[in-house]
């Protein structure tokens, strides 16, 4: 349990947390991250719904992947590090918020590279540059594949509203194809950051 306050009331109270998420051994939270309830609590007072920061380590044995929330953009401790780098055939991934930790575990969950989508986000990005400005700060979240031919649908933010933008997947297949070529360039450290600030600076 972790002490919260209700951002609307300013009621105390205290909530379940996960500092440790295995899929394996309880399939349900693995549910519950794609959904994103996991880290939304109801305040027994006002009825308000806050959202819930904290630590955790996500492992999906069978997706041979780990992904990090590190809130605040903290460093994961070196031993930790050590000791899961050498692990075969492992996807190791740092996040530092929960918006960010849910959509990587969708992307994986899709069966997506998040090399290739955060590219795709990238390439979209400068287009929505050229014709929505006015969102050009909203940050985009892999929501969901869609139809028959897969289109990918990403979620933004935008004017106090949830948007959706649908773009074709033949995006994200030239995006990896790209990186295809230049896999021997990306970082390879564990639990790497792999974001729109990361594929930006590569881009660059």
């Amino acid at each position: 349990m972790v002490p919260v306050v209700c951002s609307k009331c300013g009621a105390h109270h205290a909530v379940e947390a996960y500092p440790s998420i295995n899929t394996a051994q309880n399939p349900e939270l693995k549910a519950r991250v794609l959904d994103g309830s996991l880290f939304v609590w109801e305040c027994p007072s006002c009825g308000a719904r806050n959202l819930l920061r904290y630590e955790t380590l996500y492992h999906d044995p069978a997706e041979k992947l780990m992904i990090w929330l590190l809130p605040g953009e903290k460093e994961p401790p070196r031993a930790v590090e050590e000791a899961v780098k050498d692990l075969p055939g492992y996807t190791l991934r740092r996040v530092g918020e929960v918006g960010e930790f849910v959509e990587k575990a969708k992307i994986f969950a899709a069966g997506l590279d998040d090399w290739s989508m955060e590219l795709c986000k990238w390439v979209t990005r400068r287009e929505m540059d050229e014709k929505n400005p006015e969102m050009a700060d909203a940050p985009l979240r892999f929501s969901r594949l869609e139809g028959a031919d897969n289109a990918i649908i990403f979620a933004l933010a935008h004017g106090g509203a949830m948007h959706e933008l649908s773009v074709g997947f033949n995006v994200y297949e030239d995006a990896c194809s790209i990186l295809g070529r230049h896999r021997g360039q990306l970082p390879s450290e564990a639990f790497v950051q792999v974001n729109e600030n990361t594929i930006g600076r590569l881009m660059r």
